[in-house]
């Protein structure tokens, strides 16, 4: 029976949490479509708990209260959170620090209550809740802990089993409290780690501690690719801390992002503000946050590459299926088992199936505003099972990625001694997917004569200019162009 829980234990608590979602962070991170589907929410929750980690063991002692422990943790959590999931994690955390403070020890009963206050700090500092999420399994975890705490003989072990239980719960019913998750058939990432961490601090409890690698479950995998990058409203995650130099008040800022963002999270301390929004135009955010005092920390991310990026890994996977590729080189790339392949960028799944029954071996979601890395185009090559591979770009802006990983390609092929699979990219500099059509209706080899890359790339990028292509969008913003009024949402051709 364990009564109480000291500095030490609430040390060995948070080394746990850090390890378990440090070795669970892919899979979290496979669950990741909600607020949006860019697949980071395991890393964020991992990098965010493993700063609280971190903190505590650069102590160089054994916390002497749980009172210093929770509140080196919930500092170092707060100034180390990324994303959304990130910031309320550091929000729970730093609840039950607020608790805990002052007290040399925690029993059932305070336990309880700072999980409770943790739930509330996080509810208060979210702009627009959302059921559904880490939110709700927290809420629900929170409930059932008080319950416990009540019971007679309650202990912390009978408390932390009971949070956990009930966490467990609320996790399934996310499915089908949140849309999002109900149409890709996942339940939250942010509630997944969530319950990794309680399951891990109640095993600290035990005097259980956290080995092992990471693991990725592929079960509940969300399906990236049901989603449109284009449907990403707020391309940038944007995350600062402002030092607290003048009386302003945060929810002055709160009010100021509400318009321009969303998944606004404002973390109001002592010392500093921690703020957490998506939006399109960090420089304005940054230049409003600036009134409040000096930015000790600033991180920027495109969530539209984030999630391109996951479905080109999504694409990749399922190139190499073994029905479909051979994966037996140490290197994991597709044994050649024809003369030429091809990889395509294209956006949309309507015109991946075009380009698919043109010959494609790999398509790679991709186009404007969403560029595949180099990285991205050799991971693609690597999956096409063919000696030559025609990258087929589509897009001005993605061919100097694949020159790029051509070079690197075709630099190393030959070298490797090792069994490793050689490969060659030729790139077609194709610039808009009719071109790239064009260019693949222009391939002609039937696998007797074989005339060498060299005609074959000619004969395709001569098609390119013979290929005119016009454009329809949207305008994304008000503008002026060539003495033109063009205004927000009207189509442009």
């Amino acid at each position: 029976m364990v009564n109480t829980i000291s500095g030490a234990m609430f040390f060995d608590m948070v080394q746990n949490a850090a390890a378990a979602i440090e070795i669970n962070k892919q899979e979290v991170n496979e669950l990741n479509v909600f607020p949006v589907p860019d697949g980071d929410t395991g890393t964020n929750m991992s990098m965010t708990m493993n700063a609280g980690a971190k903190a505590l063991r650069e102590l160089g002692h054994a916390p002497e209260s749980v009172a210093e422990a929770s509140k080196v943790t919930a500092n170092a959590l707060l100034r180390g959170a990324r994303g959304n999931s990130g910031v309320i994690l550091s929000l729970l955390f730093r609840g039950i620090s607020k608790t805990l403070k002052d007290k040399d020890e925690a029993t059932p009963a305070l336990l309880a209550e700072a999980f409770q206050n943790g739930v509330d700090a996080a509810y208060a500092a979210v702009m627009k809740p959302t059921e559904g999420t880490i939110l709700t399994v927290a809420r629900m975890a929170a409930g059932a802990a008080a319950k416990a705490a009540e019971a007679d003989g309650a202990d912390i072990i009978s408390v932390l089993t009971a949070t956990v239980k009930e966490a467990d719960t609320a996790l399934a019913e996310t499915i089908n409290q949140n849309p999002v998750l109900t149409k890709a058939g996942v339940i939250d990432s942010g509630g997944k780690g969530y319950v990794y961490i309680l399951e891990a601090m109640t095993k600290a409890v035990h005097g259980e501690k956290i080995t092992g690698s990471a693991v990725s479950s592929g079960k509940e995998a969300a399906d990236f690719s049901e989603f449109n990058t284009e449907d990403i409203t707020f391309s940038y995650c944007t995350e600062f801390i402002v030092s607290r130099e003048n009386g302003r008040d945060p929810n002055n800022l709160r009010k100021f992002l509400d318009p321009i963002g969303d998944s606004i999270v404002v973390v109001d301390d002592e010392e500093i503000i921690k703020t957490h929004v998506h939006t399109n135009d960090p420089g304005l955010v940054l230049t409003e946050a600036l009134k409040y005092g000096s930015l000790l920390s600033v991180k920027i991310e495109n969530m539209r590459e984030q999630h391109t990026s996951k479905v080109i890994e999504s694409e990749v996977a399922a190139a190499a299926e073994p029905e479909k590729t051979n994966f037996d080189t140490p290197s994991g790339a597709a044994l050649p088992e024809k003369r030429y392949g091809f990889a395509v960028v294209c956006p949309g799944e309507g015109t991946a199936a075009v380009f698919r029954d043109l010959g494609a071996d790999i398509v790679i979601s991709g186009g404007q505003t969403m560029n595949p890395s180099t990285e991205d185009i050799l991971r693609a090559v690597d999956a096409v099972p063919a000696e030559i591979v025609f990258v087929v770009p589509n897009n001005k802006n993605i061919i100097l990625a694949a020159e790029q990983a051509a070079q690197i390609t075709n630099r190393l092929s030959g070298e490797e001694s090792d069994g490793t699979v050689s490969k060659k990219i030729v790139i077609i500099p194709s610039k808009s997917v009719p071109q790239g059509v064009s260019a693949m209706l222009a391939f002609e080899y039937d696998g007797s004569a074989d005339p060498g890359e060299e005609p074959i790339a000619q004969a395709m990028t001569d098609a390119l200019a013979g290929t005119r292509t016009y454009s329809v969008t949207r305008a994304a913003t008000d503008r002026t162009f060539d003495g033109i009024e063009i205004k927000e949402g009207q189509f442009i051709a």
